[in-house]
């Protein structure tokens, strides 16, 4: 059966877990419209990725 070695400090248990914080979503700046959007993400008002069309645009009906 696996042991622990030792007791883990808490200065090492804080380093484990400076990984585990939430961080806030990033947005970028859309070049045409100038909404924010997802970066690496397809623009689901105009269907575009990259400069290309990919999907066809939403419709407002």
């Amino acid at each position: 059966m696996a042991v622990p070695r030792g007791k883990v400090s808490r200065m090492k248990r804080g380093f484990r877990r400076s990984h585990d914080a939430l961080k806030a979503q990033a947005y970028v700046e859309d070049k045409k419209s100038g909404e924010r959007r997802r970066p690496h993400h397809i623009d689901p008002k105009t269907g575009m990725y990259n400069g290309r069309q990919i999907l066809e645009p939403k419709s407002e009906a």
